[in-house]
C-alpha cells in the first residue's frame, strides 16, 4: 500500500504537477471532499467522500484501505492548516505533494512579502482569536470558515478600535471564478460571499485602541475584575520571570481575573495556559477576559488547588498568585513541573513570605521584594500611594 496526500488548488487538474497527476492516475482509491473530487477528470480510482466529522473517521478510513494505493486530497498545501499532519501521524511513510497555499496565492495577488505577514485562522475559532495580533500598520491574513465570516470580522475589528482597517477578501484563489472585494472594516457592506476565502487585513497606523501589544503589563482597566487582579507592574515582572516560550504550558494557580495566564498566552500564538480558580463567578470572568483580549483558547478549571491540579498536563511553568500557604501548594507545583520548568510565586502576607522562604531554603531559588508607588490625586495635587509590597519567589527545577 502507498499513501499520497495531494494538495489541489481551486483550479483543479490543470494546476497539478506531473507527480500529483501520476499518483492520482495510479491510485486505487481517492479520498476527498465532494468539491475536491469534482475537480478531477474521470479516473480508474474509486472516489470516496469524506464523512462528517472527518477526524474521528480518519483512522478507520486509512485502515479500511490499508492494502490499496490511496490518495488523500487536500486544499492547497496539506501541511498548512490541512489534513497532512493527521495523515502523516497515522501513516508515517506517506508522501505529501503540496500545491501553493492560499497564503502564498494571496500574498502574490497583494504584492505582500509572505515572511512579513501574520497568518491566523478563525476556522473553528471565534473572531477573538485575531485580537492579540492587531497592531498599528500590521498586515494579517485570516483564514475564514464561511462566507459570513468577513462581515463578522469587520464588525469585531470596528468594536476593537480598528474600524479604519483595510480589508480585502480574496476568494477561490487560482480558479477561473477567483474574486476580490475591498473595503474598510467600519463601513463593510459586502454581502456574504464565497466560503473559500482569505481575508487580508491592513491595520491603520493610529487605531482607536489602547495599543495593548503583546508585552506583559497591560493596563489594569483592560480587565473586568472584582479587585482580584495582579496589578500591571507586578504582572509584567511575574510574566517576565516565568519566561514564556512558544508552545509552553502555564498553570496559573489562583486565577483571579486570569491576567497572568492571558498575558502568557498573548506572548506567542502557540503558548498555552490553564487558569485554576476556586470561584465559579471568577472563572466565568477569566473566560470572558481571555476572549476579549484575544486568547479564547485559555482553559479554565474550577476547583481548589492543589487538589484541582491533579490530572492536568505537566506544565513548563507555574504561577501561584494566591494560596502559597495552602499545605502542599508549592511542593505540588514544583513536583508537576517539567524538567527545567519555572515556578514563580507571589506573597503579600508575613505568613506567605515565610512559606516562600521555607521553600527556598529546601529547594533553592531567588527571592525579591517588589514595591510600587503610583501617583494619585491629593486635592489639586498628586501624591504617591504605595501598592501592597510583594515578595516573589523564582525557582527553576533541575533540568536533569
Amino acid at each position: 500500500m502507498s499513501v499520497t496526500v495531494v494538495g489541489i488548488g481551486a483550479e483543479g487538474w490543470p494546476g497539478l504537477g506531473a507527480p500529483a497527476r501520476h499518483a492520482l492516475e495510479a491510485a486505487d482509491v481517492v479520498l476527498g471532499a465532494p468539491r475536491q473530487l469534482d475537480l478531477l477528470p474521470e479516473l480508474a480510482a474509486t472516489p470516496v467522500t469524506w464523512p462528517s466529522p472527518l477526524m474521528p473517521a480518519l483512522p478507520g478510513l486509512l485502515a479500511e484501505h490499508a492494502d490499496r494505493d490511496l490518495v488523500v486530497l487536500a486544499s492547497g498545501d496539506p501541511t498548512f492548516h490541512g489534513i497532512g499532519p493527521a495523515v502523516l501521524a497515522r501513516a508515517p511513510g506517506a508522501t505529501v505533494l503540496p500545491a501553493p497555499s492560499s497564503v502564498s496565492l494571496a500574498c502574490a495577488r497583494l504584492g505582500w512579502a509572505v515572511q512579513d505577514v501574520e497568518v491566523l485562522s478563525t476556522v473553528g475559532r471565534p473572531p477573538a482569536a485575531v485580537r492579540a495580533a492587531l497592531a498599528p500598520r500590521r498586515r494579517l491574513l485570516v483564514l475564514v470558515p464561511d462566507g459570513d465570516a468577513p462581515g463578522a470580522l469587520a464588525a469585531a475589528l470596528t468594536a476593537w478600535g480598528y474600524g479604519d482597517a483595510a480589508l480585502t477578501v480574496l476568494a477561490s484563489l487560482g480558479a477561473p471564478s477567483e474574486s476580490r472585494v475591498d473595503g474598510r472594516a467600519a463601513s463593510w457592506a459586502h454581502p456574504p460571499g464565497d466560503p473559500l476565502a482569505v481575508v487580508a487585513v491592513t491595520c491603520p497606523p493610529a487605531p482607536a485602541d489602547p495599543l495593548l501589544g503583546r508585552a506583559p503589563g497591560l493596563p489594569d482597566d483592560a480587565y473586568d475584575h472584582d479587585g482580584q487582579l495582579t496589578k500591571a507592574e507586578m504582572r509584567a515582572l511575574s510574566v517576565a520571570a516565568l519566561r514564556p516560550a512558544p508552545g509552553a504550558l502555564l498553570w496559573d494557580v489562583g486565577g483571579g481575573a486570569g491576567s497572568v495566564g492571558i498575558e502568557w498566552m498573548r506572548h506567542h500564538p502557540t503558548c498555552r495556559a490553564v487558569s485554576v480558580e476556586v470561584r465559579e463567578d471568577r472563572a466565568a470572568g477569566i473566560a470572558a477576559n481571555a476572549a476579549a483580549l484575544g486568547v479564547p483558547g485559555l482553559r479554565v478549571v474550577v476547583g481548589r488547588a492543589p487538589g484541582a491540579l491533579a490530572g492536568l498536563d505537566p506544565p513548563d511553568a507555574v504561577f501561584v498568585g494566591g494560596g502559597v500557604t495552602e499545605p502542599g501548594m508549592l511542593a505540588t507545583a514544583r513536583d508537576a513541573l517539567c524538567p527545567g520548568g519555572r515556578l514563580v510565586a507571589n506573597a503579600v502576607t508575613v505568613e506567605g513570605e515565610a512559606a516562600l522562604a521555607a521553600f527556598r531554603g529546601e529547594h533553592g531559588g531567588a527571592l525579591r521584594r517588589i514595591a510600587v508607588q503610583r501617583a494619585e490625586p491629593v486635592g489639586r495635587f498628586a501624591g504617591w500611594r504605595a501598592l501592597a509590597g510583594v515578595t516573589q519567589l523564582i525557582h527553576r527545577k533541575d533540568p536533569g
